[in-house]
């Protein structure tokens, strides 16, 4: 085999991990999340009916808005990611990418985001995506993120956003469904993401990031767990005059369970038991899928509203 030959896999092989850290940067994951909550959104807007072309652009132009806003927080919080052993191998983080190239693909996804919705929606969704992206970078990564323990309950705001995008991008306004829809996840970021930094509060320590959990006492990190999970419950209840019975009936079973979760992680640390606040993160994401697959089911369908 010549040298030449040799040769042809290394270079396939560093395009592909290129290729791979661009996407990591996207952070796939968490776009993923946020979609399960764009297209019950959009449904509901346009309840009985189902536009797979309309939903298809308004899920491509969230794709590229998302990746846009994670792909900028990477580039942020670089000097974080590399203190951190949870975001350690991040791209940025392990220099995979140098950061102008990330910079430039970021923005590159955001234009791309607002000139899809645009072409292909509203200029309401368009707005309200670029909107989006800065309140995320320049809000929360830049400002808040670093200077108070209140940091996810405000730039949490962010992540709320995909379910007003969808709505508008059905009716080129936001209704009162689409406000309910975006405290619903106001409300449920706090208990996710400070269950996930009790796990991992040391490494948020070390990197000078004040999560909750960093600041402040098991106790009263799990009772404000406790209290916004319960406006979170109420939330979906609130969102019952618009849907049928399908979704009612989850959304008071799946929040009877939630709440049971975050009462039972309450109750450990009161008792001083070890607790495992991973166990709330990790199913937090399954409640709010759950909530939100209901919604769609029952909007598709178009069952009769309860009010």
């Amino acid at each position: 085999m010549s040298i030449r030959e040799r040769a042809q896999p290394r270079r396939i092989r560093a395009v592909r991990s290129t290729l791979l850290a661009y996407l990591s940067l996207t952070k796939p994951r968490i776009i993923e999340l946020l979609l399960v909550t764009t297209i019950p959104a959009m449904l509901l807007a346009d309840r009985g009916t189902v536009n797979p072309l309309l939903i298809f652009n308004t899920l491509i132009g969230g794709m590229l808005a998302a990746a846009s806003a994670n792909a900028l927080n990477c580039v942020v919080d670089a000097d974080i990611d590399k203190v951190m052993k949870r975001t350690a191998l991040r791209p940025l983080a392990r220099e995979a990418v140098p950061t102008r190239n990330a910079l430039v693909f970021s923005l590159g996804l955001g234009v791309g985001s607002f000139l899809w919705l645009w072409r292909t929606t509203y200029l309401i969704s368009g707005l309200l995506a670029v909107a989006t992206i800065a309140f995320y970078v320049l809000v929360y990564s830049m400002m808040l993120k670093r200077r108070t323990s209140q940091n996810v309950v405000w730039g949490g705001a962010a992540g709320c956003m995909p379910v007003v995008i969808g709505w508008s991008a059905v009716t080129g306004t936001i209704g009162w469904p689409a406000v309910v829809m975006f405290l619903v996840i106001f409300f449920w970021t706090p208990p996710h993401t400070w269950a996930l930094a009790m796990r991992y509060k040391e490494d948020y320590a070390a990197a000078g990031v004040p999560m909750l959990p960093v600041v402040a006492s098991e106790h009263v990190v799990t009772h404000r767990i406790v209290v916004y999970t319960w406006a979170t419950v109420l939330a979906t209840l609130a969102l019952v005059p618009a849907a049928g019975w399908l979704y009612a009936a989850v959304a008071v079973l799946a929040g009877a369970w939630f709440l049971a979760m975050a009462h039972q992680l309450y109750a450990g640390v009161r008792r001083g038991e070890p607790i495992k606040p991973l166990r709330l993160f990790l199913q937090s994401n399954n409640y709010l899928a759950l909530v939100f697959c209901a919604l769609a089911v029952d909007s598709a369908i178009g069952l009769p509203t309860l009010f």
